[in-house]
This record gives C-alpha cells, sequence and structure tokens, in this order.
C-alpha cells in the first residue's frame, strides 16, 4: 500500500499550512469576505422583446415540424429536408 504514507504526507502538509477541520477557529483566513452582491435588475415581466417572441415562435414552429416528422416516421436526409421545408413557409 503506496498510498497510505502519500496521504500521511498531504496531511502532514496541509497541517503544518494550517488547513482542515482541525485548525484553530481564531486563525486569521486568507480568503477575503464576499462582496455584496449588487441588487439584480428588475426584468419586466409584462413586456417580453420582440426578439423573444420571435425565438420561442421559431421553437415551436420547429418543435410542431419535428414531431410531425417523428408521426411520419421520417428519418436520416428525409427526415432533415422534411423539417427545412416545415419551417421555410414562415
Amino acid at each position: 500500500m503506496r498510498s497510505v504514507p502519500a496521504v500521511a504526507f498531504l496531511l502532514a502538509l496541509a497541517a503544518l499550512a494550517g488547513l482542515g477541520a482541525w485548525a484553530a477557529p481564531d486563525a486569521p483566513s486568507n480568503v477575503p469576505a464576499p462582496a455584496a452582491a449588487a441588487p439584480a435588475t428588475p426584468v419586466s415581466a409584462g413586456s417580453p422583446s420582440s426578439g423573444d417572441n420571435e425565438a420561442a415562435a421559431r421553437h415551436a414552429k420547429r418543435t410542431a415540424c419535428i414531431k410531425q416528422a417523428r408521426a411520419k416516421k421520417l428519418v436520416g436526409a428525409q427526415k432533415t429536408a422534411y423539417i427545412k421545408g416545415c419551417i421555410a413557409p414562415s
């Protein structure tokens, strides 16, 4: 078991460095205190941008086309062509 001396060595190094659960609680920490979180800017829920609406519409259209292709049991290049043709005439 060669790993036992390695683990013991690493634990000894950690103890010398003051790391671990056995370190004194009053020891100063080198970690800076977390900065106060900046308040998040509120997002207006009533007026989504038109880009969001367009993206949602494209996603819904593509999802519907994929479901139709699956219902027709299309695979491979036929499925890809069907989906592209289905999405294009928007």
